[in-house]
This record gives C-alpha cells, structure tokens and sequence, in this order.
C-alpha cells in the first residue's frame, strides 16, 4: 500500500520558478515556467515527451544555463547545487551496468570515496554506505554485483546515493521506468516513508497517472515547454485536463 502524501496545503514553497526559459540545441525546452515546489511535499510532474520534464530537473541540478529565477528557500546558496542540498535520481545509468563491480564499489565510487589499494574505502564511508542502503531498505545489497541486480533493486541502490546525505531537495526522473509492477509499489512505498520520516521534498517525474494520483500531492502539468495545469491530484488529473494535457499525440 503506498502511504499517503503530505498535504501541500498552507505549506510554504522550497523552490519557486518565476518564467523560466531554456535553450537546448537552438529548440526553446522550457518557454515560461512558473510554479511553486510546496516544502516537504511531494509534486509529480506530467507530460508528452519533450515537453521539457526532464529539462527542468537537470536545471534545477545546475546543468543547463537559463533565464527568469529560480528561488530556493532554505538559505543555501544553489548556483552550484550540492549532495548534501539536492539528490538525484535518474531515469537510467549513466555507464555500463555490466561493468564487474559490486554495488559497494558503485557506491565507494559515486560518494568519490574509492580508493585502490590496501586502503580501501575507509571505516566511516563503509558507514556512510551501510547506512545508505539502510534508509531504502536495501542493506543486503551491498555486496552483490551490480550486473545481477533487478531493475527496482537498482534503482533503490540509485536512491540510496541520492539521499546520502539527507537531501532538502529530492529529485526523481521517471525513475521507475523498466521495472516490475511490484518493484514499482515497493520504490513508491519508500519514497512515501522517507518524505514522511525526513521531511525531504520530492519532485517526481512520472507517465503513470494513478501512481501520481497515489503518491503526490501536487501535479504540474507540461506541455509545449510551459505549465498547461498545476493543483492536487484531485483539481487536475480530470479527464478534461489529461487530455489538454497529453492529446493525441500521447504515447505511454
């Protein structure tokens, strides 16, 4: 059973975007988006591919240059988003997941934490992995080689480095994309039990309208690089906004 989600009303923003505009190739991704991310809530974002989802994540992570404002609440300084202020969870790896290595090594190697030799990783990033691992459930995993992982238990393995440290800001690009049905509940399950056990806000991108309606409590809806919609579950996945929202041309 995926929990609840917090409420996001009366609650106040983490992020706000004021018109933002990105650039990517001479194309406009982003045309003026504006919207609020409700602190310790957890907002899905919905559209067709290539109305801008996973732009907006990746400039949200620094990657792209852009123009209009993005405000962050928290007092950190964001023009050089850190791990300790923004984790990330992508859509899929960016090597090879048949490298011969184990997720202790993927691990050691993401936190830059490795080191060859007979110095090994160190007593306090064992830890740090450990308890990595643990927050998402997946402790047993540590030693088992990355190319004989299931879809959902890499992805929690993902999850685990994006909220090691405890994030403010938790960013997920379809990260369930590829997996299982119950691999699937299972990663919603634990996204729900850390946003209501750390507070971390969420900002999810997702193609399933009932695992949004489930887990999110706030939607914003893309398309054509703009905010089509943007409410509750309940104000905005109506058949009249999903079809603004998708039209014909929608495809998953």
């Amino acid at each position: 059973m995926i929990p609840l989600p917090l409420s996001p009303a009366a609650v106040s923003p983490l992020v706000s975007l004021t018109d933002l505009r990105v650039e990517r190739g001479g194309r406009v991704v982003l045309a003026g988006v504006s919207a609020d991310i409700p602190r310790g809530g957890i907002t899905a974002i919905v559209g067709l591919n290539g109305s801008g989802k996973s732009t907006l994540l990746r400039t949200l992570l620094g990657e792209f240059p852009y123009r209009g404002q993005i405000k962050y609440r928290c007092g950190h300084d964001h023009s050089k988003p850190r791990p300790e202020h923004v984790g990330y969870v992508p859509q899929r790896l960016a090597f090879d997941a048949h490298l011969p290595i184990t997720v202790r090594d993927l691990m050691g190697l993401a936190l830059n934490s490795y080191r060859p030799g007979v110095f090994g990783y160190g007593r306090r990033n064992e830890l740090r992995m450990a308890s990595a691992l643990r927050k998402v459930d997946a402790a047993h995993l540590l030693n088992v080689p990355v190319e004989g992982l299931s879809g959902g238990q890499l992805q929690r393995v993902l999850l685990a480095l994006a909220v090691e440290p405890q994030p403010e800001l938790l960013l997920l690009d379809e990260p369930t994309a590829g997996i299982d049905f119950r691999d699937v509940d299972q990663f919603y399950d634990r996204i729900g039990a850390l946003n209501r056990e750390t507070g971390v806000t969420v900002l999810m991108v997702s193609h399933d309208l009932e695992t949004v309606r489930k887990v999110a409590g706030r939607v914003l809806c893309l398309r054509d690089g703009v905010v089509h919609s943007q409410g509750t579950p309940a104000e905005v996945l109506t058949p009249e906004t999903v079809s603004a929202t998708f039209g014909t041309r929608r495809t998953t």
